[in-house]
C-alpha cells in the first residue's frame, strides 16, 4: 500500500507561481508511476501531468503543456509538480496519484490539495 499526501496548494493570483509536492509513505515510488490530476467545481477530474519511474519520461495535458512541471525524487518518495503562469481556469483540487507501470488504472490516490487562482 502506498499513502499519498499532497501539500503547497493555496491561493495565488492570475501569473503566479506554486508547486505542489506530494510524499508517498508505505512503500518505496520507485517502480510507480506518479500522476497529478485536478478536479474544478462541477467538473470531472481531468489529467494533468504523469511521470515515469525513472523520471525520464514525462506527459502533460494540453492545457498544461509548458507551463506546468512534473518531478520526482525517488531517493525521498517525492513527486513535485511545479505550476507558473496560473490562470484562473487552473483552479481545482490538485491530486497526486500512483500506478504500477503495467496497470491500466491508477491505484493510490491522495486526499487532494486545493489550488485557486484569482483574477
Amino acid at each position: 500500500q502506498v499513502q499519498l499526501v499532497e501539500s503547497g496548494g493555496g491561493l495565488v493570483q492570475t501569473g503566479g507561481s506554486l508547486r505542489l509536492s506530494c510524499a508517498a509513505s508505505g512503500r518505496t515510488i520507485s517502480t510507480l508511476v506518479m500522476g497529478w490530476f485536478r478536479q474544478a467545481p462541477g467538473k470531472e477530474r481531468e489529467f494533468v501531468a504523469r511521470v515515469s519511474w525513472s523520471g525520464d519520461t514525462t506527459d502533460y495535458a494540453d492545457s498544461v503543456k509548458g507551463r506546468f512541471t512534473i518531478s520526482r525524487d525517488n531517493a525521498k518518495n517525492m513527486v513535485y509538480l511545479q505550476m507558473n503562469s496560473l490562470k484562473p481556469e487552473d483552479t481545482a483540487v490538485y491530486y497526486c496519484a500512483a500506478k504500477r507501470v503495467y496497470s491500466s488504472d491508477y491505484n493510490y490516490w491522495g486526499q487532494g490539495t486545493q489550488v485557486t487562482v484569482s483574477s
